[in-house]
């Protein structure tokens, strides 16, 4: 057999090999339709109790509800500028939306999304968290901060300075610390909330651009996605050493540990979601699975076992949607 016939025959084996692997790891189960919705889609959160999925569309300057049940859109707020991020407060029943263009935080009843206030930050008003153990609002904003918002009376009860403008973060509720990307200023912040400050921060050398962050359900491990290179980080979350690093897709907005499976979830802007699985002491690639250039952003909720990646309308003229993928096994 000639050399580049076996070169083809080995290829194709790779890529048939990688295929295979992708179907193990996640089924794609549909696609929601977001009709009129441009540009680039940010954050989403998920309100349980009414099984909706609430996306920010950064680029049409909406909000578009989900209903997850049913499979179709019920409900598109508009007229935001630059929605980033998007919470679900339970305790209040409140949707909270955070945006960048105006910097302010709105608040729209969880029922029918009627307003009911509006908090201004100042500038850039990012990603949103809520503390489990108070009901209160973290906010990510301008250029370091971290607000502390008391949803039920719409009002800051707190700041925390950062070093720059702070990206994806993280909230351990049972140290009461929270791990911030602070992509700017280069590190990794470490925040105590009880001390309403940064204790400490961390740097990986020779990588920069760190967008996505998460934290293992037992609060073992904390992961971090650099795009620059393209690298997925995994931390000690008690020394800050780095312990694992993979190689990963480019553009790179979100990342999930799936505790059930013990595996890790990277969605890119290049198209792909890649799946990492835990194995003893460390993670392993398992699959790269394709999805659509810049669909970057994604939910994973246990709740529902479902990963949903927010796909951004094409050149061709295919509508936004939102992929869902089903786990596997």
């Amino acid at each position: 057999m000639r050399r580049t016939s076996i070169a083809a025959l080995l290829l194709g084996l790779l890529f048939s090999s990688a295929a295979a692997r992708a179907e193990e790891a996640l089924s794609l189960e549909g696609k929601i339709a977001l009709p009129g919705v441009s540009g680039r889609i940010d954050h989403m959160a998920v309100d349980l109790t009414r099984k909706r999925l609430l996306v920010a569309a950064l680029g049409n300057g909406s909000l578009d509800v989900v209903d997850l049940a049913g499979g179709h859109r019920v409900k598109q707020v508009a007229e935001l500028h630059e929605p980033q991020g998007v919470a679900y407060a339970q305790k209040s029943d409140l949707v909270v939306v955070a945006s960048a263009g105006d910097g302010s935080v709105r608040f729209f009843r969880g029922e029918d999304f009627a307003p009911t206030g509006n908090l201004a930050l100042g500038s850039d008003a990012d990603n949103v968290r809520i503390d489990p153990r108070t009901g209160y609002l973290l906010v990510g904003y301008g250029g370091g901060g971290l607000a502390i918002i008391d949803p039920g009376k719409r009002s800051k009860i707190g700041d925390i300075k950062l070093a720059a403008h702070p990206e994806s973060f993280q909230l351990d509720a049972s140290s009461g610390r929270v791990f911030v990307n602070v992509p700017d200023a280069g590190q990794i912040a470490v925040v105590d909330l009880a001390a309403g400050k940064q204790i400490a921060s961390w740097t990986v050398p020779g990588l920069s651009a760190n967008f996505p962050l998460a934290i293992d359900g037992s609060g073992a491990a904390v992961a971090a996605v650099f795009r620059r290179p393209a690298k997925l980080v995994l931390i000690d979350p008690t020394t800050g050493a780095a312990t694992q690093r993979l190689d990963t897709c480019g553009d790179a907005d979100d990342v999930f540990f799936d505790a059930k499976r013990r595996r890790i979830y990277v969605s890119c802007g290049a198209g792909a979601v890649d799946v990492f699985q835990g194995e003893a002491t460390v993670y392993r690639p398992l699959a790269r699975v394709e999805t659509s250039s810049g669909a970057r952003t994604s939910l994973f909720v246990p709740e529902l076992d479902r990963l949903y990646i927010a796909a951004r309308a094409g050149l061709s003229g295919s509508d936004a949607a939102v992929l869902v993928f089903r786990p596997l096994p």
